[in-house]
């Protein structure tokens, strides 16, 4: 799921940092630059790991500042195609279900990929939110908020660390889906925007066809 890649970069130092020592001062720069950016075929990277080396240091002709180049290495979040991973429910809908990680949220599970034999049923409360049921030996097996997991707290991987993180807002009562990575794409940026929704640089498909996947409470 995680990924070091080493990357060669060369930026310009602002004068007003150079009172802070030389390697602080250039990863608060890097950290403004790749932090919470998705890099092609790489992943979105969650963490500056460590600077290996930093040379330079000259002024060009027309700069203002002293120009360095280093050599460091990132962590990327990049899951890998079959791999097994846990995430909560953001949103239920007829087209997917759509997943989070809390530190990313473009996660779906497309309707052709879910459990099956299954079907869906309006929820009277919220518009254009379903409820997937998946019916196994006769029985029905919900996705959707009654089957919640109570968990006061868990870990997760922010921009800087890995901290304590409380119930997240506008999640499906806190349930708690195991997928498979089906596919991970990272879409052109369009010259023209012709939807509604936000441009997301890199989408993870997931998949519930298959045993051991779904709501965590199913396979307790």
């Amino acid at each position: 799921m995680f990924f070091l890649s080493q990357i060669e970069h060369s930026l310009m130092l602002p004068p007003h940092l150079l009172n802070r020592p030389l390697g602080e001062a250039i990863k608060e720069q890097l950290d403004s630059i790749f932090l919470d950016k998705v890099i092609d075929k790489l992943g979105l990277c969650v963490s500056v790991y460590d600077i290996r080396s930093i040379s330079g240091g000259f002024i060009l002709p027309g700069d203002g500042a002293s120009t360095y180049t280093e050599k460091f290495r990132l962590v990327f979040f990049r899951p890998f195609v079959g791999e097994i991973i846990t995430a909560w429910l953001k949103e239920s809908t007829m087209d997917a279900l759509r997943l989070s990680l809390g530190f990313f949220y473009d996660i779906y599970v497309p309707v052709p990929l879910l459990f099956s034999p299954n079907r869906s049923e309006l929820d009277p409360g919220h518009k254009n939110r379903v409820a997937w049921i998946w019916n196994y030996k006769d029985e029905d097996y919900r996705v959707d908020g009654e089957d919640e997991v109570i968990l006061p707290a868990i870990l997760f991987i922010s921009l800087t660390s890995v901290q304590p993180c409380m119930r997240p807002h506008n999640f499906l009562a806190w349930l708690l889906i195991r997928f498979q990575v089906h596919d991970v794409r990272y879409p052109p940026i369009p010259l023209e925007p012709k939807d509604v929704k936000p441009f997301a640089p890199m989408v993870v498909t997931g998949s519930l066809d298959m045993d051991g996947v779904g709501p965590s409470s199913w396979w307790v």
